[in-house]
């Protein structure tokens, strides 16, 4: 498996541990039923890792609606500043792989 496809894959114990930390509701509409922790903040296509701090919980509407709609930049800002509020020091910056860093699991 290339590095990079690795680096954007979510391992299942990361999901869990994201579905745990978000309570096992989507942070946007707060639905409990079929949510996920598998929604990029920063898009895979874009490098986006598959760390806790880079994925938050979310419905198939919302997931629908963040990666595929016109207000896809406004539930990316909303997850951010979410996330800004779990993880003080928060940097979306630290959430992309980079082949010439190396990877950066925060």
């Amino acid at each position: 498996m290339h590095k990079r496809t690795k680096a954007v894959a979510i391992p299942s114990d990361v999901k869990k541990a994201v579905e745990k930390r978000d309570q096992h509701k989507c942070i946007f509409c707060k639905e409990t039923r079929n949510v996920h922790g598998e929604a990029h903040i920063i898009a895979r296509s874009q490098g986006g890792l598959g760390i806790e701090k880079n994925l938050v919980t979310v419905c198939r509407k919302c997931h629908d609606l963040m990666d595929n709609s016109q207000a896809r930049s406004l539930y990316v800002e909303k997850a951010k500043e979410y996330m800004k509020s779990i993880y003080p020091d928060w940097n979306e910056n630290d959430l992309v792989y980079n082949k010439w860093d190396g990877l950066k699991y925060n």
